[in-house]
Order: structure tokens, then C-alpha cells, then sequence
């Protein structure tokens, strides 16, 4: 939540974009369009629904899209009023013909849409990939495709590929030896992530996805493939009518200034993107095989003793430590499901480290101890990311890398931040300055990253109704 004097701070900027946005139009009795809207006191903004745009889940509303709007509402000091739509046309039909003042589709930009309309500053640069199903073989070009493409009907992608396709009819209308079949066709009936998932069960061949929605999905589909990169750079940014003032396109680069400065869209990034841009094929079938098979044995107990905690959260951390062998060890001799040392074990009663239900009450218990210990100004998710990285490396370290944020002008109560130090704690011109010393920092930082996934894809998993 923004703080009274953030927001007076920011309502003098709009304040001043708005007086420059109607100097600039000579005419200062005429409303702009910023003028117009906070007027109404609301912005009235189209989406679709998806993981990284908008949808409801248990807490309320969520998604990438929607957490940056809501910011610009705040922004504004207006209401948000969203309305997702299921077609990319309609919607943006119904925002050229003014009934909608902004379009945020966690979409692309593609060239024959800027001639529709404009838009604000690009916030994200995504790759567009040619998606097929793992195993299967592997086209290099398009003009191998033996099946045809699928994609969303007004997406970028079905843009993007209108156009390339459109360039090898024109090259296999100058050399009669080259021939393709290659076919594009477009769907209202399925959005991107329901096409990743049809090539990853093999209902269709090929789909086009960008490098964000293909990320999310992989954690869920691990048998998604890449088989070539369409576009390595296309911008991502909000949609505004073409032939409106230039009022609201600059509060919106103010707002993006602001945002950005702040660090809060560093945050929010990392919140839906940061813990999924690494993929391993492997670890993540194993996980989804594993989730769906050995987790059953646990999963009781994972419930009976996670507290205040997700269940799903501390089975999450039990595959990374364990892999939900009950009898593991490492070369460290810590053991058992939750990989409790023996001073853990003797301090939280766990007299034997191989039982699977002393070690989930235990590393349970223990790893509460530690969300108690990080101090209360610090927000969710940043604690539990960071009373997990002391899980694994000790809370004294974990007060290192704070430290050394702080001095290195980050901010201390932000994961985002205390993240990129973690790694230092293994060099000496670093760990040398601090109070504990060594630590391999870079093991703890993978650690909550990929239990971050796991914990990602056990939701989903469980919103299947698979676990």
C-alpha cells in the first residue's frame, strides 16, 4: 500500500502532466483525454484472461497485467474498471471505437497493429518461439512444417505469422523449386496457453508462443519444445486509440518512470517471471512425475503439520531437499524428508530423522521459527522467500547478504535485491567484510528459486485436481 504523502507526491505530477498535456493543445477549454477520465474518476481498461494478465484466483484478482494496471489506476487516483474479453478483436474493436480507454493484453506489438493504434512505452521485450511437442521431430524452418500452425485469432502471433508466411509465398513465387504447405490458422474457441497445452498433449502440431506465456507453461508441460525463434525482439506495451491527445501516452510514461525508479516493477516481475526463466527438461518432468505419483504418500502429513503454512509450499520444499526420499542424505549428514541437521532434529524433538512424520513436523516447526525471525516490516512474499534462503544457508547469513544490500545501496527488505547478493557470500572481497563469513550463497539463491517453481507447479497440480 502507497503512503498518503507517495500519493500527494504523485497526484502533483499528474497534476503537471495535465497542464502540459492541455498547454500543448492551445486550446485549454478543451478536455484531454486524461482530463476526461479523471473526470469520470475511472479508466476503463480490456484484457483477456491468463496466467500472466488477469484471472481470479483464491486471494482475490491476480496476474502480471492486472497488478501493473491497478498501480496505474492508483497512479491516477481513479477506479480500475476492468473487462476481460475473450476475443482479441472485439476488444480491440471496442477500443477503437472509444468504449475502452486502454488495451493491456500481455500481448505483443506487432507493425500492422501500430497502424491501428498507439501505444505507451514498451515495459518488456519477448521472443516469439515456434512451439512443438518434445520427441517429436524437430522442424529448422517453416517451410518444413508437415502440419499447419495454430494461433490465437488478432494475436500478435497470428500477425507475425500472416507476415512471414505471406514472405515465403512471395519466395516460392520466384524459385518453382521451393515448395510449402506451411498453413496458418486462427481460433477464438482456445487463448495461447490452452494451444501450448494442446501441442503438449498432442492434439495439434505447432503453435506460436511468446517467451513469457511459454515460461509459464513449460513449469506445467515440460515436453514443450522450441523449434525455431520467429522474433527475438518484439515490445510489449498498452494499446491507445490512434487519433486521441497525446495526455494519456504521457501520464503513462510517467508512470512507468515512476514505477521503474521505484523498483516496485523490478518486484513484480520477479513475482511472476523471475523463478521460471531457467528451464531444465528434466527436473521438471521428474517434479511432475513425482507430484503425481511418490507425493500421495506424504501429502497427509504435509496438511497435518504445515500450520499457518501452504501445504503445498512445505511439500515444495521437501522435493528440493529431499525428493521425497525419506531415507536421503547428503554429504553434509543432514537427512530425512525435510533434510534436518541433528542440532535442528535435537531442537524441534525429531528423535529420528528417517521418520517422514517427525521430519515434516520438524521442518515444519523450524522453518515457522524462522518466518517469526525476519522482521515484520518485511511483506509477503519477500519473508517467506527470505526465511527460506536462511532455511538453507542460516539466518546469519542471510543477515550478510542483507547487509551487504543495504551497502550497496539495494534495499535490504526486498527479495529482488537481497537476491542478486546472496552469490556474494561466496567471494572473499565480499564475505570477508561481513559478520559469518563464507557461504555458498549462489546454492541457497538456486534453492528458493526452484522451489518457487515446484511450489507453482503443486498448485496447479492441485487445481487439476491431479495431486
Amino acid at each position: 500500500m502507497q503512503s498518503p504523502d507517495y500519493k500527494k507526491r504523485l497526484k502533483l505530477q499528474l497534476i503537471f502532466i495535465l497542464s502540459i498535456a492541455v498547454m500543448s493543445c492551445g486550446v485549454p477549454s478543451v478536455p484531454t483525454a486524461l482530463s476526461s477520465l479523471l473526470e469520470r474518476e475511472s479508466i476503463r481498461v480490456g484484457t483477456v484472461y491468463g496466467a500472466g494478465t488477469f484471472y481470479n484466483g483464491a486471494e482475490g484478482p491476480q496476474g502480471f497485467e492486472y497488478e501493473l494496471l491497478a498501480g496505474f489506476a492508483d497512479f491516477l487516483g481513479v477506479t480500475l474498471d476492468l473487462y476481460p474479453f475473450y476475443s482479441y478483436e472485439v476488444m480491440l474493436e471496442q477500443l477503437e471505437e472509444g468504449n475502452l480507454d486502454i488495451v493491456a493484453t500481455g500481448d505483443a506489438v506487432s507493425p500492422s497493429l501500430k497502424k491501428r493504434f498507439a501505444y505507451g512505452p514498451a515495459y518488456q521485450h519477448v521472443q516469439q518461439e515456434l512451439v512443438f511437442q518434445a520427441g517429436m521431430s524437430r522442424p529448422r524452418d517453416l517451410l518444413e512444417l508437415d502440419a499447419p500452425i495454430i494461433a490465437v485469432a488478432g494475436s500478435s502471433q497470428a500477425h507475425l505469422l500472416s507476415r512471414l508466411l505471406e514472405s515465403l509465398g512471395d519466395k516460392v513465387s520466384d524459385d518453382e523449386s521451393v515448395e510449402t504447405k506451411t498453413q496458418l490458422i486462427t481460433t477464438e474457441d482456445s487463448d495461447s496457453e490452452e494451444l501450448l497445452q494442446q501441442v503438449a498433449n498432442g492434439d495439434i502440431a505447432y503453435t506460436v508462443a511468446d517467451s513469457n506465456r511459454l515460461a509459464l507453461q513449460r513449469r506445467r508441460y515440460p515436453n514443450l519444445a522450441v523449434a525455431k525463434t520467429l522474433d527475438e525482439d518484439m515490445p510489449m506495451a498498452w494499446a491507445l486509440p490512434l487519433h486521441q491527445d497525446d495526455s494519456v501516452k504521457a501520464a503513462l510514461i510517467e508512470y512507468f518512470g515512476t514505477v521503474h525508479q521505484s523498483g516496485w516493477f523490478t518486484v513484480l516481475e520477479d513475482k511472476y517471471f523471475g523463478h521460471i526463466r531457467q528451464f531444465d527438461y528434466v527436473d521438471s518432468r521428474a517434479f511432475n512425475d513425482a507430484a503425481e505419483t511418490t507425493l500421495a504418500r506424504y501429502k497427509p502429513l504435509f496438511q497435518k503439520y504445515a500450520g499457518d503454512l501452504d501445504w503445498r509450499l512445505l511439500a515444495a520444499m521437501s522435493y528440493q531437499e529431499s525428493h521425497w526420499d525419506s531415507d536421503a542424505i547428503s554429504r553434509t549428514g543432514v537427512r530425512g524428508l525435510m533434510m534436518l541437521t541433528l542440532d535442528t532434529a535435537s531442537d524441534w524433538n525429531v528423535d529420528d530423522r528417517t521418520d517422514p512424520e517427525q521430519s515434516i513436523r520438524g521442518g515444519s516447526r523450524y522453518f515457522a521459527s524462522l518466518l517469526n525471525r525476519i522482521p515484520a516490516r518485511i511483506s509477503e512474499p519477500d519473508r517467506t522467500w527470505m526465511a527460506m534462503a536462511s532455511y538453507n544457508i542460516g539466518m546469519g547469513h542471510l543477515e550478510d547478504a542483507r547487509v551487504l544490500t543495504e551497502r550497496q545501496g539495494g534495499n535490504p527488505d526486498l527479495w529482488v535485491d537481497v537476491k542478486r547478493r546472496l552469490p556474494q557470500l561466496r567471494q572473499k572481497k565480499y564475505y570477508r567484510t561481513t559478520r559469518y563469513g563464507y557461504a555458498r550463497g549462489d546454492e541457497a539463491l538456486q534453492y528458493v528459486e526452484n522451489i518457487r517453481r515446484y511450489y507453482d507447479s503443486l498448485v496447479w497440480l492441485d487445481e487439476q485436481g491431479k495431486i
